[in-house]
This record gives structure tokens, C-alpha cells and sequence, in this order.
């Protein structure tokens, strides 16, 4: 087997762009290749890699992915040409020099397996001499040497002719330097045109692409939404797309351009190529570069929508929890009545029951009734309510009650509860009741901690993308998948009351160990310490390693059990304990103390100076939860449906989407209000997490209010 060398490292390849070192970008891949995740590896080996980030860790593993992926395809085109015996040195060096994947395609196409071409024809009829006749510029009396050429399949010397610019089109098309040129031209100058298509024009469902029935841009400037947006119109039929350069003039710049590149004089030859040359750009080399220029476009489109999703997800996830409160939660609804659950410190369900305080049963006091009831039977301290349909009515329901002590009482977002109330995960978790009970538990549930509950409801179904449906899925479920660990890893878990779902994305866990963590805790009773882990079927010293300072264990044998101080590192905490004359519990919280430590004093082969000093922060306040507490919102009690919103009131909302071109806010009705980006602040703004957050409270304009298509337009420039 043929051993290739390429001239660049795997190393070289990810510096080239990442702005690390080559050290920190070894030492990171010697990890991962040891199997460490990315959460572990930031957080517990800052000072192998020097302190990277898991962003930066994150990058490093997708460019060693794709150094790989790369490496792999040119081994393989090497090899498929080296079997049609066709492999010089001069082209092997090129493609193993080259890590540009489009440039290797294009060195390889000459060679590519393809249905057979008019070029094909061409050759099998013996007319590529005549083709390099042309290709060299030379002769003059070119139907006269075409004559020569003629045979039972060529029957006269304009046959022959179109044959020859059949394989010079192919020629063209086939030469690196035109095709990387002509990328440029399209990169700078194409525009993208849709025309909406004349039979589907009236239908209702296409009223939403209207903007695009007609409609005319550089592709270079056409956001990611509105790309997007023009893909899904087309894909669903509603209009033609196109993409090219100079529409106006049919592709005379870049013909021109092939031509400067290609004819050198102004021989009888000349006029053949220009034939040719027209024909290779119209039929090959327009549609495969125009191809392509929108795949680019389509692929930085997704990775900008991919972007504000997972930053949306992550904020969603980090978003402030309640903490362990028993809570009584409600799906509000009209005639099907109001679903209550009552759930306990750690979310178990505990009763319940469905009311009808709204039209048209108007039961009202009888369900005033139960609720004080199950407030005072269930020690309820706080009540969280779905914002779907009834919402706000249920909210002014829950507030005209007279409680006996104070209750909280919130609004959160039911996005996804109806997914997670059908999933297998709900019918596993409650077997014996229905799909509405279930969503009531989600919707109390993630008042009480947002992370832990919707981990188990597929991001997608939370409503908080931009065209997710369209974009690279493998590429999204990959970042959101990511997104999710990090956060999951960022907060730390309670093992004990921890479901499978949330478990799975704890650092060194994975789906398979979470079900046998679940099973352990079932069949011998909570952890009380984290060594225990190491009993888990299947849970060995590497997967132990991974994990272990991201679960938590509250009231444990160990203290540091619920800290992020990593198992590893209990001996060091120990010893800085020790020279201070004290027990580790009586260093854990003792500000004074922490500060005495000298951190290069305990440094050692695993934990460098970095990671002492994360120690020492974390003790101050161990297990200390990053994420804020929950604050109560109250929306205008005036505004109830969109009827009653009017252009220039100011009313207070909760950012509840983000997209790349503004953010909608919740103003208490069904209809959320689109603030534009240019309208969230005076001045430029390039990113609208710049200026808002997900469920930030803000105060918004009306500027505009459009009953009949159900928008609403806000400003927070006022």
C-alpha cells in the first residue's frame, strides 16, 4: 500500500485558525485523544492547555474532525487515479500540498467518474487531436486540417469542429485557475433573484413569501434570515430562485474574463474558442460555480441561525431557577378547564385535579376553592402558570385569591411541554396519567429548575430558533447537543434527584450509564458519596474521573462532595487544611483562611498553579449555582389580547425569542411583538445579544399593531 505525506500537520492546520499556541493545541488533543470531554478538560486541565477556554477546546476538536476528513479524501482521490493509472508525481504533490477542499476537488475532476459527456463522444470519435490543434493557436486554415479529421462517425468538417469545442468547453472547465477566478466573480458579484411562480401566487400559504415574489439581491448581502427564508419559499414551490453575475448582461464578465485567460491571438482558431468558451460557461462552469456560490451562502446562512439558536438554548437553559419549592403548577385552557399539579421540593407529583374558573363553565369560586385548598394541604410556596391560551386570565384568577400566607406566583414559558408530555421520557416518569397531567409537571418543573427539565425536551420544540427546520441538521444537533453539556456541566447536578435525561449530559456519562446511575440510586438508596459512583455497573476509573466534580452531593459524608473541587484534588485541600491547623470543613466558606493559602505551595504533576487558584475561589463559595434567582414579572393587566393593544402604549414584556434581525417580546397576549434590530437601541447595533438576553425584562413602544395578520410591531427607542 502506498504510504502518502502530506505537508502539513494536523497541528499547523488548527494554528492556522485558532490563536493558540502549538503546545496548548498539542496538549489539547493528547487529551481528547485520551478520551477527556471538553467540560473536564476546561475546566480541570487549564494548566496543560493553557487555560483555554471551551469555546477555543470546542474549535480545536471540530479542525482536528475535519484535518482528518480531509486527509481521508485526499488518500482516496489519489488512490482512484493512481488505479486509472493516470497519478504523476507533479499532481499527487499538488493535491497533497493543497488543504483546501474545493481546490482538491477541482484537481480532482478531471478524473472523476461521471456519466458520459459530449467531450466523451467527442474523444471516442478521434477529434481530440483537432481539439489541441485549437487549444494551440497556431493554424489558420482550421476547416481544412477539421477536414482530416472526418470518419464514419464524423461526417463533415462542422461535425468535427463542434467535437473538438466539445472537449475544449471540458477543458475549461476542468482548469483550476479559471474556476478559482470565476469563485471570486461569484463570491463579489452574484445575485440571488426569486420570481414567485404565477399558479401558486394565490394560494394562502404562499402570502408569507410575498416579500419574494419578485425580489433581487447580492447574495453577499442577503442576511441569514432572509436566505433562508427565500430557500424554504423555493423548497415549498412558491418561487423560482436563481444565482449569477450580471444578470442584465447574460455572464459577459465572466466570459470575458475566460477569454482574456484563454485565447492569445486573433487567429482563425480564435473564433472556435470563443464557442467553446460561451458554451463550457453557459452549460458547465455557470451552473456548477452558481451551484456552489449558494451552497456557500446556504452553509454560512446555517451557521449563523445555528449561532443565535444555541446562544438563545443556552440562555433559555441558564435561565434564573426557583430552587427546590413546592409549587403548584397550571395548564390554563377555557372549556377543557385548567390542569393542576401539585409537585414537591424535588418535583415529585403529589395530587392532581382540573378546574374550570373560565367560560363557559365560570365554576370561579368553587375553583377559587380547591386552589386555597391544595395551597394550604401541600404547603405550596409558589405557583407556576403555562402562558398559553387563558394565561393571563388564569394569572388574574390566581391573584384575586385571598391565601392564608404569601405565594409566589409566575408565568413561564410552556414552549415544548406539550412535546415532553407525548415523549417516551414523560411515559416513563408518569405511566399511570395522561398527557395533560404530564404538562402541568413541565410547566412546574421548570419554574423549579429550568436546565433540569427541558434537557428532556428536544431543543428544536423549545421556540427559541430561527428556520431550524431548514438549516444542516446534523450540524445543529451537533452545536445544540454541545450547547446543552456545557450548560448542564457549568451549573453541576444533584445526583440524587437528577433524571436520566439531565445525568446523560453530565461530562464522562453518556445515555447507557445514566439509566445504570438511576438504577443504582433505586435499588441501594441516595449517593453520600461521590466514591460510590465508582459501584455504578459499567462506571470505571475514566468515566469516574470525568464526571465526579460535576455531580454534586449535598449533606454527604465528604463536604467537598458539593463543591466543584475535583475528587483528585481532595488530598491538596486536605493539606492546605492541615497547615492551617484546621479541619477541611473549617476551611470550606473561611474567607480569612482562603486568602493565607499560597497557591505554588501545593501545585503538583496533574493541578498547576491555575487549577490551585479555581480551588481556592471555589471553596470560598462552594457549589455556588452561576445562574441568577427567579424574579416575579408582572405584564400590563390592561392588555389581554391583541384588541386591546394600541400604537404609542408603553408596556413592560419578557424577551422570549432572539433572531439575527431583532428579538420578540412577550407583552402578556398570544401574539408576540417583533422588535426590530434597528430599533432595540440609538446607533448601530451588529448583534442583538448585544443589547437583550432571553426572558430579560424590558420595556417596549407599540409602533404598530396589524390585527388582521396577527403582528405587532414594538421599538425600545423611545
Amino acid at each position: 500500500m502506498t504510504v502518502y505525506s502530506f505537508t502539513m500537520t494536523n497541528i499547523q492546520f488548527i494554528q492556522n485558525q485558532v490563536n493558540t499556541s502549538a503546545k496548548n493545541i498539542e496538549a489539547t488533543l493528547q487529551l481528547l485523544s485520551e478520551d477527556c470531554t471538553i467540560p473536564f478538560i476546561s475546566r480541570y486541565r487549564k494548566d496543560q492547555t493553557g487555560n483555554l477556554d471551551e469555546v477555543v477546546i470546542e474549535q480545536i476538536a471540530k479542525l482536528s474532525k475535519q484535518y482528518d476528513e480531509i486527509v481521508k479524501r485526499k488518500e482516496s482521490i489519489i488512490k482512484s487515479i493512481e488505479e486509472q493509472g493516470q497519478l504523476t508525481s507533479e499532481l499527487a504533490k499538488k493535491i497533497q500540498d493543497s488543504f483546501d477542499l474545493q481546490e482538491i476537488e477541482d484537481l480532482y475532476l478531471p478524473y472523476k467518474k461521471k456519466k458520459k459527456t459530449k467531450a466523451d463522444v467527442a474523444r471516442e470519435n478521434g477529434l481530440e487531436p483537432l481539439a489541441k490543434v485549437l487549444m494551440a493557436q497556431n493554424a489558420d486554415d482550421i476547416e481544412f486540417i477539421a477536414s482530416k479529421y472526418l470518419n464514419d462517425k464524423v461526417a463533415n468538417e462542422d461535425e468535427a469542429l463542434q467535437g473538438a469545442r466539445d472537449i475544449v468547453a471540458e477543458w475549461i472547465n476542468e482548469n483550476i485557475y479559471i474556476r478559482k477566478n470565476l469563485r471570486r466573480i461569484f463570491q463579489r458579484k452574484a445575485v440571488i433573484t426569486t420570481k414567485v411562480v404565477k399558479t401558486k401566487k394565490d394560494e394562502e400559504a404562499a402570502q408569507k413569501f410575498n416579500q419574494y415574489f419578485d425580489w433581487s439581491e447580492p447574495i453577499s448581502k442577503a442576511p441569514s434570515h432572509r436566505l433562508l427564508a427565500m430557500l424554504r419559499a423555493e423548497s415549498e414551490g412558491f418561487v423560482k430562485l436563481n444565482v449569477e453575475i450580471d444578470p442584465d448582461r447574460s455572464g459577459e464578465e465572466a466570459i470575458e474574463f475566460i477569454e482574456n485567460n484563454t485565447i492569445k491571438n486573433n487567429k482563425e482558431t480564435a473564433e472556435h474558442l470563443r464557442l467553446a468558451i460561451k458554451d463550457s460557461y453557459k452549460r458547465l462552469l455557470e451552473p456548477a460555480i452558481s451551484n456552489e456560490t449558494l451552497q456557500e451562502a446556504k452553509a454560512k446562512a446555517d451557521i449563523k441561525a445555528i449561532d443565535v439558536f444555541a446562544g438563545n438554548l443556552s440562555q433559555l437553559l441558564l435561565a434564573p431557577p426557583l430552587g427546590e419549592k413546592r409549587i403548584l403548577a397550571i395548564d390554563p385552557g377555557y372549556r377543557s378547564g385548567c390542569k393542576v399539579v401539585c409537585l414537591d421540593e424535588k418535583g415529585d407529583l403529589l395530587y392532581n385535579e382540573t378546574i374550570y374558573p373560565h367560560q363557559p363553565q365560570n365554576e370561579t369560586a368553587m375553583a377559587m376553592k380547591k386552589i386555597k385548598s391544595m395551597v394550604n394541604a401541600y404547603n405550596i410556596e409558589a405557583i407556576s402558570i403555562g402562558n398559553g391560551t387563558a394565561s393571563r386570565e388564569t394569572e388574574f384568577f390566581i391573584k384575586k385569591i385571598a391565601f392564608d400566607k404569601p405565594v409566589q406566583v409566575f408565568v413561564v414559558s410552556e414552549a415544548g411541554a406539550s412535546v415532553y408530555s407525548a415523549s417516551k421520557i414523560a411515559r416513563e416518569e408518569f405511566p399511570n396519567y395522561d398527557v395533560t397531567v404530564r404538562g402541568s409537571v413541565s410547566i412546574g418543573r421548570r419554574l423549579s429548575d429550568p436546565l433540569a427539565e427541558l434537557v428532556k425536551i428536544d431543543p428544536k420544540s423549545i421556540g427559541v430558533g430561527q428556520y431550524q427546520h431548514d438549516v444542516d441538521q446534523t450540524k445543529l444537533k451537533e452545536e445544540l447537543d454541545t450547547v446543552v453539556m456545557r450548560c448542564v456541566n457549568s451549573v453541576g447536578i444533584n445526583i440524587n434527584t437528577a433524571s436520566k435525561s439531565l445525568l446523560s449530559y453530565v461530562s464522562g456519562i453518556g445515555e447507557k450509564m445514566a439509566e445504570n446511575i438511576v438504577a443504582f440510586r433505586s435499588e441501594n438508596g441516595p449517593f453520600d458519596d461521590r466514591k460510590q459512583l465508582k459501584k455504578v455497573p459499567r462506571l470505571g476509573d475514566k468515566a469516574y474521573q470525568q464526571a465526579a466534580a460535576f455531580i454534586r452531593i449535598k449533606e454527604g459524608k465528604n463536604p467537598l462532595d458539593n463543591s466543584a473541587v475535583h475528587p483528585e484534588a481532595y488530598p491538596i485541600v486536605e493539606k492546605m487544611a492541615k497547615d492551617l491547623g484546621l479541619k477541611t470543613n473549617e476551611l470550606i466558606a473561611n474567607k480569612e483562611k482562603i486568602s493565607l493559602v499560597k497557591p505554588e505551595n501545593y501545585t503538583n504533576e496533574t493541578v498547576g498553579i491555575l487549577g490551585i487558584k479555581d480551588i481556592l475561589k471555589e471553596l470560598e463559595k462552594p457549589g455556588l449555582d452561576p445562574r441568577k434567582a427567579a424574579k416575579i414579572f408582572e405584564f400590563d393587566p390592561n392588555v389581554k389580547t391583541i384588541n386591546d393593544v394600541r400604537s404609542g402604549m408603553i408596556l413592560p414584556g419578557i424577551v422570549n425569542n432572539i433572531t439575527a434581525f431583532g428579538c420578540f417580546v412577550d407583552i402578556g397576549i398570544k401574539e408576540s411583538g417583533l422588535v426590530h434590530i434597528s430599533q432595540l437601541k440609538e446607533g448601530y447595533v451588529s448583534d442583538v445579544n448585544e443589547v437583550v438576553k432571553l426572558h430579560q425584562h424590558v420595556q417596549v413602544k407599540v409602533v404598530e399593531v396589524d390585527e388582521e395578520r396577527k403582528r405587532i410591531q414594538l421599538t425600545m427607542v423611545f
